[in-house]
């Protein structure tokens, strides 16, 4: 007779910097280890103590909580942090991640504009992989849309299992945004899906990272396929609490964010009794 036991993946749960904005970099590790998160994921952005290896180190040692992987500075606010050409931007992220213990580099699509970048992005991000024992965990995005209106802003593909990598991120606000299915992009990732930013969202223009269990994605859903699969990657919660009234009501989303993704990852399996 088989009886129910509960299975605790290996993966570990991170906390993103960007969770914590407007905050600084700072302010996320002492939170990440005061909630008990496993570790935290560095968004590289224009605070500067995150584009400062041996800052980071510091605070890596003096929380006591590890550093599992580094955003690289892709968005648009972080045009010119690391470099104005992209591809010193990633070799840096990963000579950061390798200083620092980090086992992912996470990295969006180019944007359309970004045009010989977006050309040799594939073929480059496969012979930065082979160099490095750090994953390049290429990040789903989303079409912009404003009104009626909508605009490819990423290239090759802002789907990008539509393209050949190693590794994949998925982002559950990117999912929502996009208004794909989440389960069916992950299937298609396969074994290649390596990082995890967990997330919801409700299907607007706008990309909300909201706490887990708060929007229509399958948030609880796809972190039991995770359980259920032996997934070894990080799940990194990234979260929007521009919104929180004070630090304490940020602390206790973050504090939901992880219950909840902890809760979900302990998944039931049925052995056989002996």
């Amino acid at each position: 007779m088989a009886e129910p036991v509960v299975r605790i993946p290996d993966a570990k749960v991170a906390l993103s910097t960007a969770s914590v904005y407007p905050e600084s970099t700072a302010t996320a590790f002492e939170i990440a280890a005061r909630l008990g998160y496993d570790g935290v994921e560095v968004m590289v952005w224009t605070d500067p103590v995150s584009q400062d290896i041996e800052a980071l180190r510091r605070l890596s040692d003096y929380h006591q909580i590890p550093i599992l992987a580094v955003h690289a500075p892709c968005l648009l606010i972080t045009q010119r942090v690391w470099s104005t050409d992209p591809w010193v931007k990633l070799q840096r992220a990963r000579a950061a991640a390798e200083k620092l213990g980090a086992s992912t580099v996470v990295v969006h699509p180019p944007f359309r504009w970004q045009r010989q970048y977006a050309r040799d992005f594939v073929s480059g991000i496969w012979r930065m992989a082979n160099e490095t024992d750090v994953r390049f965990a290429v990040e789903n995005m989303y079409p912009w849309r404003y009104r009626d209106r909508e605009m490819l802003a990423y290239a090759p593909e802002w789907d990008v299992t539509k393209d050949d990598y190693r590794h994949f991120t998925i982002d559950l606000s990117h999912t929502a945004t996009a208004r794909t299915d989440a389960l069916q992009m992950i299937d298609r990732m396969a074994d290649r899906l390596g990082h995890v930013h967990l997330a919801d969202g409700n299907g607007s223009n706008k990309d909300e990272h909201l706490v887990p269990g708060r929007g229509t994605q399958p948030c609880a859903e796809l972190l039991e396929r995770l359980a259920l699969s032996g997934f070894d990657g990080h799940v990194v919660i990234e979260v929007n609490t521009r919104r929180a009234m004070s630090g304490a009501e940020r602390e206790a989303d973050l504090a939901e964010a992880l219950a909840f993704t902890r809760l979900h990852l302990a998944s039931a399996v049925k052995v056989p009794r002996r």
